[in-house]
């Protein structure tokens, strides 16, 4: 690809010349139109589209090639919620560190959903599924870590939180090396479903006995709900694994309780408790 760019640009050299001149030159325009269809074909072949599927969509300009859009759609839904998983978490670490204060957020439920997000992930890596498919496993894992720790610490628990660090990424440094046998893998994906569930009933549970949803943040809920909605269809289309699909399903029907919940205690103050 680089000596293509490179014969490109030699050639849009010599034939914008002529414009330096005031000549127009449709050589020139050519060697641009070239040069930008490269560089298009360099962005996207092969990390969102197979190179027969950028020929249908962007030479031939076949855009009910339903396959081909089927793929674009995918990848490109997956890169989305990668990218949006850098912060999906981040307003809710800003608003525990802004209130100094976790209040409501159930300890419990971060350590289930931290099991589930931790199995996605190794289950992934291990069968070798393209990063757009799983990626935002990552970014959520080390966020999910991050209130773990924020909500021992502002318990007045910060070396019980210190040793949850220390004892997650040991765990996980052995999930992801080559001593972890394939079916300790399985085994934690499959888990996922049980410890989805458990994990968002038990902060549903927290929400109904306080009363409001505490330091819980609606854009993290939103977002997470909304993700989920998004892997069904890309965990389909990228893996093929019906095991991904269902994991998915199971969240976005449990994230969609919190977000419920969430609009529910909308105008409740946080200091409110429920009345007997």
């Amino acid at each position: 690809m680089r000596r293509d760019l490179g014969d490109l640009s030699g050639r849009m050299s010599a034939g914008c010349g002529e414009m330096e001149a005031g000549v127009s030159s449709p050589t020139c325009v050519s060697s641009l139109a070239k040069m930008a269809s490269v560089a298009l074909k360099g962005l996207l072949v092969p990390h969102l589209l197979p190179e027969n599927c950028y020929d249908e969509l962007f030479l031939r300009f076949n855009f009910l090639h339903i396959p081909c859009l089927k793929i674009l759609i995918s990848k490109g839904l997956g890169f989305a919620i990668v990218a949006g998983s850098l912060m999906v978490k981040l307003p809710q670490i800003f608003k525990i560190t802004g209130a100094k204060s976790a209040e409501g957020l159930s300890f419990h439920s971060i350590l289930l959903e931290l099991l589930a997000i931790t199995g996605t992930m190794t289950y992934s890596i291990a069968n070798g599924f393209p990063f757009s498919s799983w990626g935002e496993a990552l970014f959520l894992m080390l966020q999910t870590v991050t209130i773990g720790f924020l909500v021992q610490h502002f318990g007045g628990h910060t070396g019980r939180g210190l040793s949850f660090l220390f004892l997650y990424f040991g765990a996980l440094s052995f999930l992801l090396s080559p001593l972890s046998p394939m079916s300790v893998v399985t085994v934690l994906q499959a888990s996922n479903m049980p410890a989805v569930v458990i994990s968002r009933l038990l902060q549903a549970a927290t929400n109904y006995h306080n009363g409001h949803t505490g330091q819980l943040s609606a854009v993290t809920a939103f977002m997470l709900f909304a993700g989920s909605l998004a892997r069904i269809f890309t965990s389909i289309q990228e893996t093929g694994d019906p095991l991904m699909a269902l994991t998915y399903v199971v969240s976005s029907a449990c994230n969609a309780i919190i977000t419920a919940q969430l609009l529910y205690y909308w105008n409740v103050p946080v200091d409110k408790r429920k009345k007997e």
